[in-house]
């Protein structure tokens, strides 16, 4: 026999004797009798009576490995010395499992391995955590260990998901005529949406580079070069507080077409996502339900809602403005508006659970004054008995009103919030959601794609004083409103649409102005001098004065996308090295310090900050 000798971590062997011949989950029944060699590393280690079992864990899933003493000694050895996390290679005859021993939790789990030589090629230090106890285990850890993290199977397969997606995604992209194009890491700071990451020049002392918060400028000007369809897989880059679905730097799939109109943008994305979705295991149909952002905001509360489940904002201002509830009378009175929530079956909940809803809304998060309610709870009789602190207030017409309105039914709770309109969306759309959440009506399995369209081309900002562009300057106005902007331009909708995936924004686009004019006069409203729009972004107003085409696109969050068909709720699980929520590394320890050269070539100092 030609047993292979174990070979210590301190080896000076440069290559492995036994090569792999097949992974794990190509090893079933239909194999048995083959002579297979297996890698990978020890995931359980099991002595029995002195036989020895080993899970052996590869790419793609696992293999039981056994030793038994009585038919290879010298093999049963060298598995004595095994431990968790030791790397080897096993090399021997694939053999059905006795019956009643399967596992069918295992593609392989219906044969094993009894191997006639084994290769020790590393050894494994005892670790900070086990592997498959790794969901446990504070974050700050597990990123410290990324790699080790990534040994664990729910792990590995999201990483294995996103290439699936991305795979599908240019594939797609690439039967449909579109060209992948690489745009600069390194460009110039434009500084109208979240921070820039600056970058110092050396060779141009006190000047930087700006990593990309998009490639948006660039893929413009591609339509401006005549690739008319563009695509790109694009690492961007955001300085700004992060939240479970963000990341400092994060990768959209980014898109671009010349002489096309919005109807052709979406149709073009619809079929890209059923490609996306379907390459993972998920079924969906296009065309997908469209939205105005008018509606989300009325009936949901936010521009990107959930609607896997109904609960609408209700609008009751007008009834309020004429009740006797002074509260509520004097808000709708005074330009504010009074909106309610239906919660199907809300008489299950208990006192406390409505105060601790209202006591919610009242926190710093939410920002509402109070929260008030009335509970149409069912009696032995069938009827129903109106129980709210507040019903005394209106008349008999008025709450038939409100019952008609919100679409009560026996059993249900209506919660009511009166303010400014701004905080009353705010206040109803986030209880909406925690409501929701709570009741156990966000099923991940339950898919609801939706187009949100028609949004304003401005947004105002009472702390500025200025307009400021909803999704970006370069976003085309809707025809029929060119005009307003000179005369009103909190009135200006755009071509401008977002996709939604049970509430969480996928990704956004629009048609783009290819018209300088039009693009000088949205300077204009924004506040921005024909000399600081020179300064920003001359090339690109250059660049539409030499005919340019109709053109627009849209970006997709990848991370996103994949972070919601793996059902999980961090993007930072399907982020191979992320950073944590301070922005830090645990890994690498980035951000960190660099030394005074480095600095002084590149004409910098630093100061105390405070």
């Amino acid at each position: 026999m030609n047993l292979v000798q174990t070979i210590s971590n301190t080896s000076n062997s440069s290559s492995m004797k036994l090569k792999r011949s097949h992974f794990s989950c190509a090893l079933t029944q239909a194999a048995a009798g083959q002579e297979v060699t297996v890698s990978g590393w020890v995931a359980t280690r099991r002595d029995l009576g002195g036989i020895i079992f080993i899970e052996l864990r590869d790419n793609r899933g696992t293999i039981q490995v056994v030793a038994d003493p009585s038919k290879n000694p010298q093999v049963h050895k060298h598995f004595e010395k095994l431990r968790s996390e030791y790397v080897i290679s096993c090399k021997g005859p694939l053999t059905i499992r006795p019956e009643g021993s399967e596992n069918p939790n295992m593609k392989s789990g219906a044969v094993e391995i009894y191997p006639t030589e084994i290769e020790i090629l590393n050894t494994s230090k005892v670790l900070p955590f086990q592997i498959d106890q790794a969901d446990h285990v504070n974050e700050d850890l597990r990123l410290r260990y990324r790699y080790l993290e990534l040994r664990n199977d729910g792990k590995r397969i999201h990483l294995l998901n996103r290439h699936k997606i991305v795979h599908a995604m240019r594939n797609y992209l690439n039967d449909q005529g579109f060209t992948e194009i690489e745009t600069p890491i390194l460009s110039k700071s434009t500084p109208e949406g979240a921070r820039d990451y600056l970058v110092p020049s050396r060779v141009h002392p006190h000047n930087f580079y700006a990593l990309p918060q998009s490639p948006q400028l660039y893929k413009q000007l591609l339509m401006m070069s005549g690739f008319e369809k563009y695509y790109q897989v694009a690492r961007c880059f955001r300085d700004e507080d992060l939240r479970a679905d963000r990341q400092p730097e994060f990768t959209q799939i980014d898109l671009e077409l010349s002489f096309v109109d919005q109807e052709d943008i979406i149709n073009m994305v619809e079929g890209l996502i059923v490609t996306a979705f379907d390459a993972v295991g998920f079924k969906v149909q296009a065309p997908f339900p469209r939205m105005t952002h008018a509606d989300a905001m009325g009936f949901y509360g936010c521009d990107r809602p959930d609607v896997r489940f109904d609960m609408r904002l209700v609008d009751l201002t007008d009834i309020m403005a004429k009740s006797d509830f002074k509260a509520f009378a004097s808000v709708a009175n005074d330009g504010g508006i009074v909106k309610a929530i239906n919660v199907k079956g809300g008489e299950k909940m208990s006192r406390k659970e409505i105060d601790d809803i209202r006591d919610l809304a009242m926190t710093s998060e939410y920002g509402a004054k109070g929260l008030a309610w009335i509970l149409y709870r069912k009696t032995e009789t069938g009827g129903v008995e109106l129980n709210s602190p507040i019903i005394k207030f209106f008349k008999e017409d008025e709450l038939k009103e409100i019952e008609t309105r919100c679409g009560v039914e026996p059993g249900d709770l209506v919660l009511f919030c009166a303010d400014k309109e701004a905080l009353v969306l705010h206040v109803l759309g986030k209880l909406r959601l925690h409501i929701a959440k709570i009741s156990g009506l966000m099923d991940h399995k339950n898919i609801k794609l939706l187009w949100v369209v028609d949004f304003p081309m401005f947004e105002y900002d009472p702390k500025s004083k200025r307009y400021k562009a909803n999704h970006h300057p370069f976003t085309m106005p809707m025809r029929e409103d060119l005009e307003k902007l000179d005369t009103n331009p909190a009135e200006v909708k755009t071509y401008a649409y977002d996709i939604v995936f049970n509430g969480i924004e996928l990704g956004g686009g629009s048609v783009r102005v290819h018209n300088t004019e039009i693009q000088s006069k949205i300077f204009d409203v924004l506040g921005i001098d024909k000399a600081t729009a020179k300064e920003r972004f001359g090339f690109l107003l250059e660049a539409l004065e030499m005919g340019a085409p109709p053109h627009g696109g849209i970006a997709l969050g990848l991370d996103r996308f994949v972070m919601l068909l793996s059902n999980t709720e961090s993007i930072r699980d399907v982020i191979a090295f992320p950073k944590n929520q301070a922005a830090f590394c645990p890994l690498t320890s980035a951000p960190s310090a660099v030394d005074e050269d480095q600095l002084e070539e590149l004409a910098m100092s630093l100061r105390e900050i405070g």
